[in-house]
């Protein structure tokens, strides 16, 4: 905990007590993998081994768990009425033990941002994001971003080293659904189409001439996915799920985390510019 980048090497940083009998909330490469453990200090200095119980890499958030009942806890906004402008908090413990518990302000700068990253010769795009100017540093990682009434609009988690002022957030409504299950059921069994898609934001990184007016542009099926057994291939485009308009993956997202495994769906597809209606199983992700 001494080292000058300890938050980076060992994986320090911060969590969001989403319920009153343990559930915490933060980043994927905070908590790590499902099925991990991780030491969790609360701000009275007691001291918890949490579970992991879902982590998703793509969109870097994780739940964990850990024993104890009577937690104060967060209350969580709803990130699609966020504005460009309004004044936001950001949460957290920066670099590590020295600076634990640091609150910033600023304003939200931008939404629906997507960012390149480039980590040891992949490249990914993070879509969606909440755009601030409130200080972020890499112990903030999993800490929450909260509008003026205190409450949690975003999960911050990324930040260009090379640009200063400049902090991102997942937006909380995407994994509100997953929260609800845990804190309803005391489990949750993710359902998946079996498809990786790009929003218009992201598909100008993969090929300039591409464009995308509406929906979500698949980039990838998955082998012996429900979508690849439905008849889904590369370069659809999806329109509308159930009927409801998507354009973002992480609207996507969010409505299927409201689903179950075997639950079956309808997709509005353009392929060479003709739209059909594809029927599909969610399966178990």
């Amino acid at each position: 905990i001494f080292l000058e980048n300890s938050a980076e090497k060992l994986g320090l940083g911060t969590g969001i007590i989403v319920s009153e009998d343990g559930y915490i909330l933060t980043n994927w490469h905070v908590a790590g993998d499902k099925y991990s453990q991780c030491y969790i200090t609360l701000e009275s200095g007691e001291e918890y081994t949490g579970n992991v119980l879902w982590a998703n890499q793509d969109i870097d958030l994780a739940i964990l768990k850990i024993n104890t009942k009577g937690l104060q806890y967060a209350k969580l906004g709803n990130s699609n009425q966020v504005k460009v402008g309004e004044n936001v908090y950001a949460i957290g413990n920066p670099i590590g033990h020295d600076f634990l518990r640091t609150v910033t302000k600023g304003i939200i700068s931008a939404v629906n941002r997507t960012i390149k990253i480039e980590e040891e010769e992949n490249i990914s795009y993070m879509e969606d994001l909440i755009q601030t100017d409130a200080g972020i540093n890499p112990g903030n990682s999993g800490g929450p971003l909260i509008n003026v009434d205190g409450e949690v609009i975003g999960i911050n988690s990324v930040k260009i080293a090379s640009a200063e002022g400049i902090g991102f957030a997942i937006p909380i409504n995407i994994v509100k659904p997953i929260i609800e299950k845990f804190i309803n059921t005391g489990k949750f069994e993710e359902a998946s189409i079996g498809i990786f898609a790009y929003d218009k934001e992201a598909v100008k990184y993969l090929d300039s001439n591409l464009k995308l007016n509406s929906g979500i542009y698949v980039v990838e099926v998955i082998k012996n996915s429900s979508a690849e057994k439905s008849g889904i291939k590369e370069k659809d485009i999806i329109l509308k799920i159930d009927e409801n308009e998507i354009n973002t993956m992480g609207q996507l997202r969010q409505y299927i985390y409201m689903k179950n495994p075997k639950d079956k769906i309808s997709l509005l597809i353009q392929r060479n510019g003709i739209q059909s209606v594809v029927d599909i199983t969610l399966e178990k992700r």
